[in-house]
């Protein structure tokens, strides 16, 4: 790729995913970091290093730590939310308010808690239909991006023209980006495969073995597609980074923090109990229990992820989850 303009990023939202978004386009761009906690945005300013999420990474001496939500919403070229999913309506109804026609890109992924929307739908209600906006998302452990090792991930938007301007602004050497115009697969993809993590999770802490695991993934890949399909999303999409890249890595890597929900929940340990010590959100907890809703609504049967609610919501344990889809009677793939 030939040479891009640098640009003016304000990156919302200073955990691991959204410091290692800021590392990663620093240097090459002026970014802005803006954290709700402002006391611990000067300890990163101070230290270069997040040591609440990302430890042991020195950051970029040119990332710049802003504790005023309007200041790094009116400086910048663009807007890239990286809060959890539950902060993302919020977030884009005050950036719009502030700032309304500057782009937008998200990188959250989920489906919200009570409307079952998804990213993009969110975005939708508050922007328009119309908005210059995509999301980022793919296979990408933060602690790996932010230390400048090879990633792939995809940048997905209804306008292909706005999803190929930002590729080219955003790809870097280490963080390779694809333009994708289907958002319903892409953001589906990217929401389920975090319930498949705690199932795969489960099944390893049992001890099932990687048989096992391997058929929870491609059974699960299925299930993510057929929701997709029902939703309007490509086939294709799911072969990709978003379906089965995303889902391999959630489900195998020792990172995922849904897959560690998963390993406790084997050990007995009470959801109360884990979501405390693990220190970050696992949106696959919130996610099972509406994509349930969902799947339910469109008629799509969806059993790893109805076993995995019913563990997480309806206390079913842990062995009686991955049993129940050892039980099911044989079927054509």
């Amino acid at each position: 790729m030939g040479a891009v303009s640098r640009q003016r990023i304000a990156v919302f939202g200073a955990g691991a995913w959204g410091t290692a978004l800021a590392q990663a386009f620093s240097g090459t761009h002026d970014v802005r970091l803006w954290g709700r906690d402002s006391a611990h945005l000067q300890t990163m300013a101070r230290t270069r290093e997040n040591r609440r999420y990302l430890p042991d990474v020195r950051l970029h001496d040119a990332l710049i730590f802003e504790p005023d939500f309007t200041l790094a919403a009116q400086s910048a070229d663009l807007h890239l939310v990286v809060t959890p999913l539950a902060g993302l309506r919020d977030t884009v109804r005050e950036l719009h308010r502030l700032r309304p026609r500057t782009p937008l890109i998200w990188a959250c992924k989920g489906l919200e808690a009570g409307t079952g929307r998804l990213p993009h739908e969110i975005v939708a209600e508050e922007l328009g239909r119309d908005a210059a906006c995509g999301v980022l998302t793919g296979p990408s452990f933060a602690a790996e991006v932010a230390r400048g090792l090879p990633t792939a991930i995809t940048l997905a938007a209804g306008d292909e023209q706005f999803a190929s301007r930002w590729v080219a602004t955003l790809h870097q050497p280490r963080l390779r980006i694809y333009a994708n115009t289907d958002l319903v697969g892409c953001e589906i993809g990217g929401a389920i495969k975090n319930v498949m993590a705690i199932a795969a999770g489960v099944s390893d802490g049992l001890g099932f073995g990687l048989n096992a695991r391997a058929a929870l993934i491609t059974r699960g890949l299925a299930e993510i597609a057929r929701l997709a399909a029902a939703l309007g999303g490509r086939s294709e999409t799911l072969m990709g980074l978003t379906g089965m890249g995303d889902l391999i890595l959630t489900c195998t890597g020792d990172l995922s923090r849904n897959r560690r929900v998963g390993l406790e929940l084997a050990k007995g340990s009470t959801l109360t109990d884990i979501l405390r010590d693990l220190g970050h959100v696992a949106e696959g907890v919130s996610t099972a229990r509406e994509v349930v809703t969902l799947a339910r609504s469109k008629g799509v049967e969806m059993p790893i992820c109805e076993a995995v609610d019913a563990l997480l919501h309806h206390g079913l344990d842990a062995r009686s989850a991955v049993e129940r889809l050892l039980a099911r009677d044989p079927r054509h793939e």
